[in-house]
């Protein structure tokens, strides 16, 4: 036999061995992850797994709440969690339908916010769908206070079935299986910058005793009991969201 066809077929017996080696390697890999010998089964398998599991959130409430409870005696947890909630689905559906008027309980900075998105996809030629959409969870991620303003971050474990088209083709997103994902809420409560330091989110002190007020929702003085204003521009809103 011709020296070079020897080598030649031991050489394709190396690769041979080599890629049945790696093959058994990937196999035994994926069975131990996925409980199944193929590998594209077994990423199959994950994804479906992770489209039925609810992202976790950052939840900060316990810790969080009594401080905002504490600065704001009147602030409801429950009922700011829902406007949120409502404000985020009225959202998808806004930018599905391209109409800014699906929104609920949204400051205008926030109306601001998802009119440029859909301009951009009108400018683009895409539209958005939001099918299926749902909140698992919401709770408070972060509390600050800087610059004459008070943000509650509100963190929500959003499901839906999310994808953008152009020109009838899907080129994001996916059309067949539902998507996991976090969305942030800002909730901001804007203070009067003139008579409130920007270093700090209180600083009052009583028009009658000139005791400090040492809670921005407090409605009477602690010390001699007469009726306190707070000093604020505007409730809280929601100003702005995003996915995290």
């Amino acid at each position: 036999m011709d020296a070079k066809l020897v080598v030649l077929l031991i050489i394709l017996a190396m690769i041979c061995g080599t890629v049945f080696a790696v093959r058994r390697k990937v196999e035994d890999i994926s069975d131990s992850l996925f409980g199944t010998k193929s590998l594209r089964e077994g990423l199959k398998r994950q994804a479906d797994m992770l489209a039925e599991t609810p992202k976790s959130v950052s939840g900060m409430t316990r810790l969080m709440e009594p401080q905002i409870q504490k600065d704001f005696p009147e602030f409801n947890w429950m009922e700011f969690r829902g406007r949120a909630e409502n404000m985020l689905l009225s959202a998808f559906l806004a930018l599905e339908r391209q109409d800014v008027g699906c929104l609920k309980d949204a400051s205008d900075t926030l109306k601001r916010q998802v009119e440029n998105l859909i301009e951009t996809d009108r400018q683009e030629g895409i539209t958005e769908t939001y099918e299926r959409a749902r909140i698992h969870q919401t709770e408070i991620a972060r509390y600050e206070k800087k610059e004459g303003k008070c943000v509650i971050t509100l963190q929500s474990a959003v499901e839906y079935l999310h994808f953008c088209e152009k020109e009838h083709k899907v080129i994001s997103g996916d059309a067949k299986r539902l998507t996991q994902t976090r969305y942030n809420v800002e909730l901001m409560y804007i203070q009067d910058a003139g008579k409130i330091s920007a270093d700090k989110s209180y600083g009052m002190t009583c028009p009658s005793c000139g005791a400090p007020i040492t809670s921005l929702g407090i409605k009477n003085c602690e010390y001699c009991g007469l009726a306190v204003t707070p000093v604020n521009r505007q409730v809280w809103s929601l100003e702005r969201f995003y996915e995290v």
